[in-house]
This record gives C-alpha cells, structure tokens and sequence, in this order.
C-alpha cells in the first residue's frame, strides 16, 4: 500500500499524533498498535505537516524524535495542519470545483436541474470519457454544502435553487489572532485566518498548550449538545485500564485548566444521577441525543457546585460540602507569603490575623484536591481544621512519614 499524506478518519490522526507526540514519540519496535508499515506511513504523514518543528537527540538506545516550538517564533499553533488536510476520490473534488465555478456569484441561483445541465453541457461535453454526475450525486453533494453553510437553499413553489453564500468581511484579524490560539476550537479562527491576507500579529504567548486542538472536534459536539441542552453518550477510555466505557451524560460546563490547559467536561451521569468531570483527551466519541427537559435546572446546579470546586473532582450525589481552614505564619519580612495565599486562594478566603499570621477558609467540593497546595505551606501551618477528617489524618500523617524520614521530632504540629 503506497503512503499518501491525506486522511479521512481525524478520529485516527487524533489517536497517532497524541502518540506520537502528546505522549512521548514512540520507536518502530514500541509501536504494537499496527504494522511496522502502518507505523512509517503515520510518521511520515505527521513529519510532511510538523517537519519545521521535529527535533532529534542521538543517544545510546538511539534516535529520539521530539517537537520543539519556540513560541516567540512561532505564533500559531502547527498542529492546526492536521484539520486542514483531508482526502477526496476524483469524482467528489472535480464535482466540487464545477459547484463553486457555475457559483461563483452569490446573486446566481439554480435548481438541482440546471446545475445537472451545466455540469453536463458546460464542463464535460469536451471529453471523450466524461464523468458522470447523476442528479441524486448532486444532490446529495448541495444538500452537504448547505448544512455546512457554504451554500444556501431558497424554495420558491415546488422548486428549490441554489447559490452561494458571500463571503463575509474580515476587516480587523487581531481577534482571530487572539481566539485562535487561546479559546476552544480555536482551529476556526485559523480557518478564517486563511482566507485574509497575512499581517503583522501583536501576540506572543508565554505558555502556548497546542496540544488541545487535537480535542476540537470532540469540543465540539459538546458545544452543540450544551446549545440544544441535549444529552449525549460518549466513548470514554479509562487511562487505568485502558478499557472504552460508555456514559449518558449531560454536559453542563468545559473547565480549562490555567496551569496546564488541560480540559475537562463537567457533566450529570444519567445512570448515577450525580455530576461527575471526564478529561476531554480521553474522549473518544460524542453522539448527541435528544433535548433532556431537566437542563436549566442541572445547568444551576452545576453553577452552584462549580463555585466550590477547587479542581475538578466533582463525583458526588450529595450537595453538603466539606470545609477547610489552616493558619500559616510568616516573618514581617515575608509578605509575599499572604500575598501567595491570596494570588493562589481560589475559592476560598484569606484573613490576616495579625502581622505575622494569615488564615485561609474555604468549602469545597473535595477538600483532597488541596493537599498538594497544602503542602507547599508545611513548617508555616500553625491550624489545621477540616470537616473531612479522613483528608486531614492523611495530611497529617504525610507530616509523619517526613518527620521519621528526617529523623526529626515532630512536636506538636497543630
């Protein structure tokens, strides 16, 4: 089978460019998805769009393939190409430029008859052996192009014509610029960045997560959903057992991650009947189903959780949250510690006590998810108070474990 760079499946070159790439670049041998000759055409369909940006490093066990970006060079995200490339048999790409030649003009309206005619008379008379375009072909062809909105239908009595939809006016690009690297399926505002003329850009961004566009598509279809308040039912993979479970949810909010980028779905489980968050990465597939009448109602809800949420652990059934509360002491010299607590606060409250001592008072979702912030305070907590006791005997007794690990006596650790 002979390599060709397009494809028709993205759900695929989503699967190869996160290996490949997003989770460490794989050698012929680690590869066991395919073949060793499925495993040369991938890459070099990922080198034919990522090429300017693959870095090589020769070791001992040999060479490693990495993508190195330099985000001062580079302003827009590389692996927008992967959307940009798609494969089409003959008949579908030479019907698709007869369309939009007979189309041109937007004031142009046709029924599916006459664009047959001229497809026939005006495009493929001169051959010897002329394709054949059947009315059924274009139909279905107009059909796609004006779900799309490339084209638009208009019934005047018992026929329906055709024409073009002008383009629209792109005057000012700098927030296509901003959108299409920053927002979700920013990869739209690379697509109608192609068609101006480039200029010079005014951004440059410091922490750039590319990775996430191969998420688009799948972002997508939640954006629909949650516009049609619908529900859903997804293809999810379990990173822990590498299993493809299938949930009915309705997707309430995406929450982005301004540390990492990474983007999670917050959703109520039909079956369960609790709000649970699955990683958008680990999202294989969306079917969109029907309206859920209960939406607005559990679009509330999940406002109201979502206030108290410090990451995104969100499965549970109950509503009671779990309170937290710590003293940290600092130095008169070391005000950016009370300026730390109140920067990195989140959802919680910080009260300075006096000019030496600061406490923060939140209540969460899951009081776990802060143990690792937590920590980053030890040997200036002076307070400890949670509601959930089973989260503070494990900060407690991580405190131990260090203690004995230093050989240090612990005293009294509040």
């Amino acid at each position: 089978m002979a390599y060709s760079e397009l494809i028709k499946n993205f759900d695929r070159v989503r699967d190869y460019m996160r290996d490949f790439y997003v989770y460490g670049f794989k050698s012929r041998s680690e590869y066991d998805k395919k073949s060793a000759r499925s495993y040369d055409d991938e890459r070099r369909r990922m080198e034919s769009w990522l090429g300017d940006y693959m870095g090589f490093r020769q070791t001992e066990d040999g060479k490693h393939v990495f993508l190195s970006i330099d985000s001062r060079l580079s302003r827009h995200n590389p692996l927008f190409r992967a959307w940009k490339t798609k494969s089409f048999t003959d008949g579908d790409i030479t019907l698709h430029f007869i369309l939009f030649d007979i189309l041109s003009d937007p004031d142009v309206e046709m029924t599916v008859g006459e664009l047959c005619d001229a497809i026939h008379d005006d495009y493929l008379s001169g051959f010897d052996e002329p394709m054949s375009f059947d009315e059924s072909t274009v139909r279905k062809k107009l059909k796609e192009y004006t779900g799309e909105g490339i084209l638009s239908a208009r019934r005047i009595g018992r026929s329906v014509y055709y024409s073009r939809v002008p383009d629209a006016e792109l005057e000012c690009t700098d927030a296509l610029n901003f959108f299409s690297e920053v927002a979700p399926c920013g990869v739209i505002g690379s697509f109608l960045l192609d068609k101006v003329a480039p200029e010079d850009e005014i951004f440059s961004f410091k922490h750039h997560y590319i990775t996430q566009t191969l998420d688009s598509g799948i972002l997508c279809a939640l954006f629909d959903a949650m516009h049609r308040k619908a529900a859903v039912t997804v293809q999810n993979i379990s990173q822990r057992t590498k299993e493809c479970k299938e949930f009915r949810l309705v997707p309430l909010r995406i929450l982005i991650s301004v540390q990492n980028g990474r983007q999670h779905l917050l959703a109520f489980h039909i079956d369960k009947g609790c709000l649970m968050t699955l990683r958008v990465d680990y999202i294989r597939s969306v079917e969109i189903g029907e309206a859920f009448p209960e939406y607005d109602s559990l679009r509330k809800w999940g406002n109201r959780i979502q206030a108290h949420l410090w990451g995104v652990s969100a499965h549970k059934k109950r509503s009671t949250l779990e309170h937290i509360e710590f003293t940290v002491c600092y130095e008169e010299d070391e005000q950016h510690i009370p300026l730390r607590l109140e920067r990195e606060k989140r959802c919680g409250k910080v009260e300075r006590i006096d000019a030496r001592h600061a406490r923060f008072t939140a209540d969460v979702s899951d009081s776990n998810e802060l143990l690792p912030w937590m920590r980053t305070f030890i040997c200036r907590i002076t307070a400890l108070q949670m509601t959930n006791r089973a989260v503070e005997e494990t900060f407690r007794k991580d405190l131990e474990d260090l203690y004995r690990l230093y050989e240090i006596d612990g005293g009294d650790d509040g």
